[in-house]
């Protein structure tokens, strides 16, 4: 998610499962662990791990899906902090769109 000014969370991402469509809808678990990037600072942040460590073990999750959680939340350290688009520059102008 890309925030507008005043927030202080200039991108936040949560981690999710990939998303299921059916004819019914949607379905997608938010797994409880999120990296965001600050906005005065740029400091990236991995946040609530202790929310992910009890769901974990609360809704059992697949050893692959806590595997490939850690691996998502690693790569969007990694993007938010060293200028990997959409997370660097190309967000400002769709960001202008809806806030202006």
């Amino acid at each position: 998610m890309f925030n507008p000014p005043p927030q202080g969370s200039e991108v936040y991402c949560d981690i999710a499962t990939p998303a299921t469509w059916t004819a019914q809808g949607v379905t997608v678990a938010d797994l409880d662990l999120d990296v965001k990037r600050r906005r005065a600072s740029g400091a990236v942040l991995l946040v609530d791990e202790d929310e992910f460590a009890v769901h974990r073990v609360r809704f059992d999750y697949p050893p692959n899906v806590v595997e490939q959680a850690w691996a998502a939340a690693k790569y969007l350290e990694r993007a938010l902090a060293d200028g990997t688009e959409p997370f660097a520059t190309h967000y400002h102008r769709w960001l202008e769109k809806v806030t202006t």
